[in-house]
């Protein structure tokens, strides 16, 4: 693949993991993450090392999770969970202001609850799974994927330093004790409908980074990233692959040398199964400690501020990048609760019309 000017992109980077390791291969693997990490914000792996029997175990289920029965649904939906994990129906989900046309269930790792009167709110987002008793084969397998994707997440990390020219470890630190998980499906919309509103123009806030698995056939599209020119790029299937891309605090974290890139999801006439990992971020997690860990590193004359972002970008809602709470924690539980009106207001009255009338 020929190199990309840096005024922008018009195609999605891919980085083969498989040269890691070898001195004679990972440099030439390094430079093109660097690139990737500098100048687009997303990316494909591919040789990532996750066995393709768990990837295949999740991409079968999906179509048997979704045509559970309504009452199988509901029995593990979202509006019963503190934790904001479970079940939630087409429509019910909130990106840019809009409803999503998508279903999904979200799992995290398997945790008990303890957040008590005292600790902060966003505590509270820890907590259990609700899984779907109708389906008892999910939670082996989900557990199986989060297990290996945080492995991977991990070894990922460990190159996305080296190409930051930091230590292997230091971006190990800042990875907390729940990532998150979502099955996720995309209904077959009517020709009246098509191309709207999948999902809305968003950067990613549930984690550190995002590894997606697209699981519907190559001929099955709707992803799109915003390129530095403001103009959407598709980002197709291609098997085998993640796709990855950078979340708000990494943004943060890198003063900004490393952007995390808008993107969203048009609906079409074609169902669409995804399975997006999002690697958490310690809740803890404070602005200051965010912006002024390694600003000397990334100030530094090695680094150019990537290619700039286009004005629809700037204009996307981002609380934790613009400065605007103290711990991303408390950052976290802001998006959740304005994606999930109705778990907001049941579980977070204190704080939910503080919240949902905030614009950053």
């Amino acid at each position: 693949m020929s190199p990309l000017p840096k005024a922008t992109f018009t195609e999605i980077p891919r980085i083969d993991l498989s040269l890691a390791g070898d001195p004679l291969t990972e440099p030439t693997l390094l430079a093109k993450l660097r690139y990737a990490l500098i100048d687009v914000g997303f990316m494909y792996i591919e040789n990532h090392g996750v066995p393709t029997r768990v990837v295949d175990d999740i991409r079968t289920a999906l179509p048997e999770l979704f045509a559970l029965p309504p009452s199988a649904k509901a029995a593990v939906s979202i509006s019963n969970s503190p934790h904001f994990l479970g079940y939630s129906g087409d429509g019910s989900e909130t990106t840019a202001g809009q409803s999503d046309r998508r279903e999904q269930f979200e799992f995290a790792n398997e945790l008990t609850a303890t957040w008590r009167e005292g600790l902060p709110l966003s505590e509270r987002l820890r907590g259990p799974n609700p899984w779907p008793s109708e389906y008892p084969k999910l939670r082996p397998l989900v557990e199986s994927y989060i297990s290996e994707m945080s492995d991977l997440g991990e070894r990922f990390l460990r190159l996305v330093a080296k190409a930051l020219s930091l230590g292997e470890g230091t971006f190990l630190d800042f990875l907390s004790d729940q990532h998150r998980l979502k099955l996720v499906h995309y209904p077959a919309l009517p020709e009246s409908e098509s191309g709207g509103q999948g999902v809305g123009p968003h950067k990613d806030s549930s984690g550190w980074w995002t590894f997606l698995l697209q699981a519907s056939p190559p001929h099955v599209k709707g992803l799109q990233v915003l390129n530095k020119a403001g103009s959407w790029v598709d980002v197709p299937v291609i098997p085998d692959t993640f796709v990855v891309n950078i979340g708000q605090a990494f943004e943060v974290v890198t003063n900004g040398v490393c952007k995390a890139t808008t993107h969203r999801v048009l609906g079409g006439p074609l169902e669409r199964f995804s399975v997006p990992f999002f690697q958490g971020v310690r809740r803890n997690l404070s602005k200051d400690e965010a912006l002024n860990t390694l600003k000397a590193h990334f100030s530094g004359p090695e680094f150019h501020m990537g290619s700039g972002e286009s004005e629809e970008g700037r204009d996307i809602d981002s609380a934790f990048l613009k400065g605007k709470y103290d711990t991303w924690g408390e950052a976290q539980l802001r998006t959740k609760i304005r994606s999930h009106r109705d778990v907001g207001a049941r579980f977070y009255s204190d704080v939910f019309d503080k919240y949902v009338n905030d614009e950053s």
